[in-house]
């Protein structure tokens, strides 16, 4: 920015020379041409072009003047102008550009003509490029955890499963989860495997049982009769097991009819969904799952922080990292449908993002301009438009001396 006003004035400071200088020449021209006017007659029109043509100058040179200081230091009215106004100027600009530049219909047709896809999936795509993005990123996560309390990532893991759950219904995802299980006889699979589990049990347990058995007998009672109790019990149990194993026992028809009703409870009585919800809210808040959470994050932190660390050309997070981004750039490159859905999304944001903060922005273009004192506002606005301008007195000097040059020749006419 700084070598580009330098050059902005270089050029205005040399087309002033020339107009400044143009001046001085008409005012050389038309001394000469008056002074010497006795002696040759022909230079009335050229004093008479001279003279117009100096009045013009002055009278351009003044006007550009006025717009930036007081012509000569002369404290003439309506001088000055920019500096006097800088402040009305300010709230000018900030007002154009905010209600003529950044408008969200505006920025969102300039924006038609990018291809902000096109241009990412091209450069992504060039291997050196999606390897240096990638170890940028990935040694850029360790300052990225450090700012990141671990307080606040579990109650962030613990906040975020509460609104997962708030938002999904449980109740019906588990009868339709159910319905498959019995419709494929997955349920019987689980009565048999329940009812091996009771026999093993039992049998395993022999010596457990006949002890409560024993222990709850009255003491008068024979351990004869003791003993017949218990194994006339623990055989009747293990009957019972092997007729519920039956493929028509009437214990297999109830737990098909117990899996019937719970499965149409699970897609029609809300309080099966108000009692898991209320479930798992409680192990949510449990401070069990709460530990989990935290370890859980100390174990990714820990992981990402060694990567991060260590990140190189090797790196293995890096290279998934990259490979991510090469898949990333292909899939721009070769699908127009994700480009085109990409490219809008991007123009949305941007449009939406700049037409959003206009107001801010037009602001601080006000409050800028108003921070410069007036010399400021005075140089950097002649520094940019004073080129111009100053062609503007070396247009006044010419046109100038052709129209005293014309009403020179039409007073001879007449």
């Amino acid at each position: 920015m700084q070598e580009q006003e330098q050059e902005q004035g270089r050029q205005f400071k040399r087309v002033r020379a020339l107009a400044t200088g143009l001046l001085l020449a008409m005012a050389i021209l038309f001394l000469g041409a008056h002074l010497l006017r006795h002696r040759y007659p022909w230079l009335a029109p050229v004093g008479a072009f001279a003279e117009a043509a100096m009045v013009g100058a002055l009278a351009d040179w003044f006007a550009v003047t006025a717009l930036f200081r007081r012509p000569l230091g002369l404290p003439i009215p309506h001088t000055a102008i920019i500096p006097r106004n800088k402040d009305r100027i300010g709230a000018g600009v900030a007002n154009f550009l905010e209600y003529n530049f950044m408008t969200r219909e505006v920025l969102f047709e300039e924006l038609q003509a990018v291809d902000f896809a096109g241009a990412a999936s091209s450069w992504l795509a060039e291997p050196g490029n999606s390897h240096a993005v990638a170890v940028e990123l990935v040694s850029g996560i360790p300052s990225l955890i450090r700012m990141v309390e671990d307080d606040d990532v579990a109650n962030l893991i613990q906040s975020t499963a509460s609104s997962a759950l708030a938002r999904v219904r449980l109740a019906p995802l588990l009868a339709e989860v159910a319905a498959v299980l019995i419709a494929d006889r997955r349920h019987q699979l689980l009565f048999d495997r329940m009812l091996g589990m009771a026999a093993d049990t039992l049998e395993k347990n022999r010596g457990f049982i006949r002890q409560k058995i024993h222990e709850k007998s009255p003491r008068w009672l024979p351990r004869m009769v003791d003993d017949k109790l218990f194994e006339r019990l623990l055989h009747a149990a293990q009957e019972t097991l092997v007729e519920m194993r039956e493929e028509d026992s009437p214990w297999r028809v109830q737990f098909q009819q117990a899996a019937q009703e719970l499965i149409d409870g699970l897609r029609h009585d809300p309080a099966y969904e108000e009692r898991i919800k209320r479930a798992l809210a409680e192990t949510l808040r449990h401070p069990l799952f709460r530990s989990y959470s935290e370890q859980f994050w100390q174990l990714v932190r820990q992981r990402l922080m060694r990567e991060g660390e260590s990140a190189a050309a090797d790196s293995p997070l890096a290279a998934r990292v990259e490979r991510a981004l090469l898949a990333l750039a292909e899939g721009m490159r070769t699908d127009p449908v994700v480009q085109a859905k990409l490219n809008d999304w991007l123009r949305s944001f941007i449009a939406d993002a700049v037409a959003g903060r206009r107001h801010a922005i037009a602001s601080l273009v006000r409050r800028v301009i108003e921070k410069w004192d007036a010399d400021t506002i005075a140089q950097k606005f002649e520094l940019f438009v004073g080129r111009d301008l100053q062609y503007i007195r070396i247009n006044g000097t010419l046109v100038g001396g052709l129209v005293g040059l014309g009403l020179y020749l039409l007073l001879l006419v007449l």
